[in-house]
């Protein structure tokens, strides 16, 4: 089980100020030996490819992400005419298939 999404929403007018840590590993696959400084895979690739966030369920960011996004990313957007009562949900589906979602209310 992955750890939580955190999530914090301000709102500034009718504009919510979304920031969101989403604690994965982001391993790349793409390590180095330090002795030879060649390409090794001693650890395989594990990263967040999709990305999704909504407003009262209509989706406002769709994103496709890489390996080269670093460890426990970090996004910060905004969403217009929004206001308190609503709710904002982020999730996130990795390339091994695990996912992660969390839907908050604006206060």
């Amino acid at each position: 089980m992955a750890d939580p999404i955190r999530m914090r929403i301000t709102l500034d007018g009718d504009i919510a100020i979304v920031k969101v840590l989403m604690p994965h590993p982001m391993e790349t696959g793409l390590r180095k030996d330090p002795k030879s400084d060649e390409m090794i895979e001693t650890v395989p690739r594990h990263f967040i490819e999709h990305v999704v966030a909504t407003h009262n369920g209509r989706t406002v960011l769709d994103a496709q992400w890489s390996r080269s996004v670093s460890k426990n990313p970090f996004l910060e957007f905004r969403v217009r005419g929004a206001k308190s009562g609503d709710t904002i949900g982020v999730s996130w589906q990795d390339n091994r298939g695990e996912s992660n979602a969390l839907e908050t209310v604006i206060k």
